[in-house]
């Protein structure tokens, strides 16, 4: 059994729709899962979605909430507060091991800010509480797994970014973020960033100056190959020729994934003392409250969440004094 800790997200967004959704679907008996959120406003949307209330005996409920009114479908303070404070206590929870994993319900940035909170994001909150040396966004879509050198920046200050140092790190990051999911020797591909991989300094400098001298510093240690076009290193990476792909900017990773299956593409966080897992998509305002929302990317999220989360702890124990020898 693995005991599953569930963020309902921004309760004005679909994060407490796709919840209830996924576990109404899945009907798991075997997993123990525990939800952090707003209670009133989750019981309320079993009721929007016409789900029998039964499955409130399946679960346990950690209630963050105070009695105010969710107000559905828009950014406010109070569902921003909600949000965090979901995040906070499963965080305690997952530190504890009352949580072997964590799935969570998209937050919205705005919501979060406006209720005082000086993250931007997910994965910054969680590495603040867990005190981690690192914290990877991986993308598991079948078989397709990506990393990313870099996530929330612009395109233009994404191409600055593509520097030796940072790119050494980021293959590291994607070794270890590897291990910790059970990939003992993984086949690590790097993206290239221009056209055909620069056509020798033709298009661009980046694959000869930055990228190819970080890859070259790891023959011999690990498994690392590239820089290979990004116009088909994630085809050859979902047949299974990599096991894992470095992707050098936010969109040229997740339009890959995205393209590939968005339903079923699921975001997870190595690094940290528990793995988290999370849907690829946002609150989506436009649709919330209303029973529209599909939840396939959620309950993704949830089985990977048991697919993973005792392997992970375990490697994680294993591996943790190495990885804070290593990165710094």
């Amino acid at each position: 059994m693995v005991n599953i800790g569930i963020t309902l997200g921004d309760p004005s967004g679909i994060g407490p729709e796709i919840v209830a959704k996924s576990l109404a679907s899945m009907n798991d008996d075997k997993n123990h899962f525990i939800l952090f959120g707003d209670r009133d406003n989750f019981e309320d949307i079993l009721k929007i979605c016409g789900i029998n209330s039964k499955i409130k005996s399946d679960f346990e409920f950690v209630n963050v909430g105070n009695g105010q009114r969710i107000e559905t479908g828009r950014v406010n303070a109070y569902s921003g507060e909600i949000a965090v404070k979901s995040i906070e206590e499963a965080v305690k929870y997952a530190l504890k091991n009352k949580v072997d994993a964590i799935a969570t319900a998209p937050i919205n940035k705005e919501a979060i800010k406006l209720a005082g909170s000086k993250y931007i994001d997910h994965t910054s909150m969680l590495m603040d509480l867990t005190g981690s040396n690192f914290v990877s966004t991986l993308f598991e879509v079948k078989n397709l797994r990506i990393t990313f050198l870099s996530k929330h920046m612009s395109l233009m200050e994404a191409v600055k970014y593509v520097k030796k140092d940072n790119v050494k790190r980021a293959i590291i990051e994607t070794y270890y973020s590897m291990r910790l999911l059970g990939f003992n020797n993984p086949k690590i591909a790097v993206a290239a960033l221009n056209p055909h991989a620069g056509e020798l300094g033709m298009f661009g400098s980046e694959e000869i100056n930055e990228i190819r001298p970080a890859i070259e510093e790891f023959m011999g240690k690990i498994n690392v190959y590239g820089p290979v076009p990004a116009d088909s290193v994630f085809h050859y990476a979902s047949l299974g020729n990599y096991d894992a792909v470095l992707s050098l900017y936010h969109d040229q990773g997740h339009i890959a994934a995205k393209t590939y299956d968005f339903d079923h593409t699921v975001s997870m966080n190595p690094g940290l003392p528990f793995l988290r897992t999370s849907v690829d998509h946002g609150t989506a305002f436009d649709i919330a409250g209303k029973n529209m929302a599909s939840h396939i990317s959620m309950m993704e999220a949830i089985i990977k969440a048991e697919k993973y989360g005792i392997l992970y702890k375990g490697n994680y124990m294993s591996l943790k004094q190495e990885i804070s020898e290593v990165i710094k």
